[in-house]
């Protein structure tokens, strides 16, 4: 096990780097479904403001 976490030597390079790629991904994610939210709520205030004034 400890073979895999030394990775030959680099593995204090790779792991952290693994990290902040995750940290990455996971940043991107919340980001883009906090987008996807605000459109879903921006959309549903057009529309009823469009059925409002529609007769």
């Amino acid at each position: 096990m400890s073979q895999i976490l030394e990775m030959g030597g680099y593995g204090a390079f790779i792991w952290p780097a693994y990290g902040v790629t995750v940290l990455a991904l996971g940043g991107l994610i919340v980001w883009a479904v906090a987008g996807w939210r605000r459109a879903k709520a921006r959309l549903a205030a057009l529309e009823n403001r469009a059925g409002e004034t529609t007769p």
